[in-house]
């Protein structure tokens, strides 16, 4: 969750990106981890990728970013945007 965090700003990160910044197999996270994260509702998955929600933010003590509205941060859609860009971080951005 923290690498969501800091990496992508929140998300939405793709399971390949997420699984090759960790160095965790991509069954694991999506079979293991992202289960049980969104069971405690810090984890949403959009069809743009993962994204942490505010109660994810609030575990984590961080603040979530302003680039998104506090429904869409909540619902996970959109979160982790920049609006000045309009595009998801990659690999390539790192």
């Amino acid at each position: 969750m923290r690498v969501i965090a800091k990496v992508f700003n929140g998300g939405p990160v793709g399971l390949d990106t997420l699984a090759a910044v960790t160095n965790e197999d991509p069954g694991t996270i999506e079979d293991v981890y992202e289960p049980f994260l969104m069971q405690l509702g810090f984890l949403a998955k959009t069809p743009r990728g993962r994204v942490l929600t505010n109660l994810g933010w609030s575990h984590l003590g961080l603040e979530a970013p302003q680039s998104a509205s506090a429904s869409e941060k909540e619902s996970g859609e959109e979160a982790g945007i920049s609006e000045e860009k309009g595009r998801q971080l990659g690999l390539d951005d790192l």
